[in-house]
């Protein structure tokens, strides 16, 4: 019973449950190797009952946990504190409140507060000493604490103190602001007549800027930006970055940058020879039949980039600058530092010289100095993407769109990369993310994925996380988190083993979702979760009670009770999330319609079944969803008609009563052509492909904004709108 007793305290699951009903039980060895990656020696009956000494003697009797949560109607329980301990906060604005019970009271008192002690939203109503409280808009407190991170104080009557952060959140995430529709892309495959080889900031904008105007688009959902680990070749997949803090300057539009104005000379005769190899690179792929070259598009940018930072800024630019440094601190100054070092010794910061595998470290520190160019120039190329970023946001806000910019949060990061690096307490050694056996996939899934570290997490108040999302939301309307069921529990894969032999570990949910509504309510900006897949139900549950927008993709939504399950009428669905016929992991709607899908897969030998099974499954799945479209008037234009059943499709989500209904681009000009797909690395083309018609000829952004095909299918989403 110790080594369950053990893995529980610690959050670590010894069992799970692939199916409803069916129970796996996790080997003992991974239950060892996850308490070991958690720093907690399991590996013998002694040294288990050490541990759980050591705990029942230390954290199990601390006066405060590391991170205490507040919000609206769930004030914290705080029981280990004895009857007349005194509490005072000190506010991250400079505030000092006492937060404690009146003399003689209860400790249920001081902790679960009556109701003549409770503030209007259920949370003790805290005693000001000093300073002045400032003035909030409504909703910046609960009770008269206000909204954020601070430091709490615990001093008991026998002398003991604890100190402890403390979070004070709002319930829920902002809303979107009414129903809305927009699109859905992968920004690298949306390629202009500017564009140097993949789609960049500038088009990002314009996008934003032509759907919110010409289409009523509300929202531009994008995948993540962020940082890539450098080499040859590149990880061309967004979901695998060497930061998720930072994105990456690939996606600049080198034009946009001011300074490019005042190249003169032998600059600017070179920076002229560049666009030439640009245009050649984007012709290539719009009319040549090339796909996407991150590292040549890199390449050409980064020698544009070196011209462009020779460059003084002017006096307002310099003090613009300085003020986004000053903002950043030292994540910024360890990102660019993490790059400077990587272009001489590699991207494996495991494999660097001794000491500067430690930030810290005095030889690192050495480094800093002799590297300051090099870093202050990445350090610039950081500036220049989030002034972009924010240009991009300005101009869907400017367009009319409600939302804006929907960015995209990975689960994870590159173990190698810069996050890692410079967050290493935060990350657990020798442990990947991924996924346990389930009906789809009897292998499971290893991602390659370092995890946070829950307790790492908590004993730093969620500061790691605090920052990622502060970054994410600096220029966003709303954010779409991946795999939004890693805020509740993760598959921890031991290094060198199957991903079958993994195991679950639990996070703070409380405290993750009440960090993400506290970094959602100051930016202004919705959330939604990609929720697909195997999903506990308290999970959607207390997803939707925060707040938190699901993703409801048309191909998933069935009605399970019934045998055989058929498609989810409209009126059934949801209304709290993003609603979609297809994704990029998915199969584009025409090739599924035309079942060119299933051809592709069984010509990379993905298919566990003979073709025409396969295809046969699939003409009846969409066989279901035309007879509904059929029967409920959603397609007058009769069967057969390809370009008609996708309107139909998206007719049919327009009749849910889903927030969002997002777009998938490709969709709306025919591409047969998933951007990823699943099972393959060099087999297919994952993440390289441009947006094409239904012949897979690549479009420009011009030509998909002169695209009949697209203005037919968002005419009837606008008019729905309206």
């Amino acid at each position: 019973m110790g080594r369950p007793r053990l893995a529980g305290l610690h959050g670590v699951c010894t069992s799970y449950e692939p199916a409803p009903g069916r129970v796996e039980h996790v080997g003992d060895d991974t239950v060892v190797a996850v308490l070991a990656a958690l720093g907690v020696d399991a590996s013998t009956p002694h040294a288990v009952r050490a541990a759980l000494e050591a705990y029942d003697h230390g954290a199990g009797r601390a006066l405060l946990p590391p991170t205490v949560v507040v919000r609206p109607g769930r004030p914290p329980k705080l029981s280990r504190l004895p009857e007349g301990t005194a509490l005072r906060v000190e506010t991250e604005s400079g505030q000092v409140l006492d937060w404690g019970p009146d003399p003689g009271g209860s400790p249920e008192d001081a902790y679960e507060p009556p109701a003549r002690d409770r503030g209007r939203d259920g949370a003790r109503t805290p005693r000001r000493t000093s300073a002045r409280n400032p003035d909030r808009a409504p909703g910046d407190t609960v009770g008269s604490l206000p909204l954020g991170v601070h430091t709490l104080r615990a001093h008991t009557p026998d002398g003991r103190s604890a100190r402890a952060h403390l979070i004070v959140a709002p319930d829920r995430m902002p809303a979107p602001p009414g129903r809305t529709h927009g699109f859905m892309v992968q920004l690298y495959s949306l390629l202009s007549g500017r564009s140097w080889g993949m789609g960049d900031l500038g088009d990002l904008a314009d996008l934003a800027a032509w759907s919110g105007r010409a289409l009523g688009c509300g929202f531009v959902q994008i995948n993540p930006l962020h940082a890539a680990v450098p080499g040859a070749p590149t990880d061309p997949s967004p979901y695998r970055p060497s930061s998720r803090r930072f994105p990456d300057p690939v996606h600049l539009r080198i034009e946009d940058i001011p300074e490019l104005g005042c190249l003169e000379g032998a600059a600017r005769s070179r920076f002229d020879a560049l666009l030439v190899r640009a245009r050649t690179l984007r012709e290539a792929v719009l009319r040549k039949g090339a796909l996407i070259d991150r590292d040549a598009v890199w390449e050409l940018k980064k020698e544009a980039l070196e011209l462009l930072w020779k460059v003084p800024l002017s006096p307002g630019r310099r003090a613009a600058y300085c003020d986004f440094l000053a903002e950043q601190g030292t994540s910024l100054e360890d990102h660019a530092t993490w790059c400077a070092l990587a272009e001489l010794y590699g991207p494996d910061w495991r494999a660097w010289p001794a000491g500067l595998d430690d930030p810290r470290s005095a030889r690192t520190a050495r480094m800093r100095s002799g590297l300051l160019d090099r870093i202050d120039f990445y350090s610039r190329l950081a500036w220049f993407t989030d002034q972009q970023l924010a240009a991009a946001q300005r101009a869907a806000e400017e367009a009319g769109m409600g939302v804006g910019l929907v960015h995209d949060l990975a689960v994870g990061v590159h173990p190698s990369g810069s996050d890692t690096w410079a967050q290493q307490d935060a990350f657990a050694a020798g442990m990947s993310v991924g996924a346990p056996p389930d009906a789809f996939n009897s292998r499971g899934q290893d991602w390659g994925l370092p995890p946070w570290r829950p307790d790492a997490l908590a004993a730093q108040g969620y500061a790691p996380y605090r920052g990622l999302l502060r970054g994410m939301l600096r220029h966003a309307g709303a954010l779409r988190i991946d795999h939004v069921m890693g805020l509740f529990r993760l598959w921890w894969v031991p290094e060198g083993r199957p991903p079958t032999e993994g195991a679950y570990v639990r996070y703070d949910a409380e405290a993750m979702l009440s960090v993400l509504a506290l970094e959602a309510h100051r930016a202004g900006a919705a959330v939604i979760g990609e929720d697909l897949g195997t999903v506990e139900p308290v999970v959607r549950t207390e997803l939707a009670g925060r707040g938190v927008l699901g993703t409801s993709v048309l191909w998933f939504e069935r009605d399970y009770a019934k045998e055989p399950a058929r498609p989810l009428p409209p009126g059934d669905w949801r209304a709290d999330c993003l609603a979609t016929v297809t994704t990029h992991d998915l199969p584009s709607t025409a090739a599924r319609l035309t079942r060119q899908h299933a051809a592709l897969r069984h010509g990379l030998g993905l298919l566990d079944r003979p073709l025409h099974e396969e295809q046969a499954a699939e003409a009846v799945e969409v066989g279901e969803w035309l007879e509904t479209l059929h029967r409920l008037g959603l397609l007058p234009e009769g069967r057969g008609n390809e370009e008609a059943a996708v309107k139909a499709l998206h007719r049919y989500l327009l009749r849910t009563p889903a927030r969002m209904v997002g777009v998938w681009l490709p969709d709306a000009v025919g591409d047969r052509r998933p951007q990823n797909l699943p099972g393959t690395w060099d087999e297919y083309p994952n993440w390289r492909l441009p947006v094409a018609d239904p012949a897979g000829r690549p479009l420009s952004l011009e030509e998909i904004a002169a695209s009949p095909r697209l203005h037919a299918l968002m005419s009837e989403l606008r008019t729905s709108g309206r």
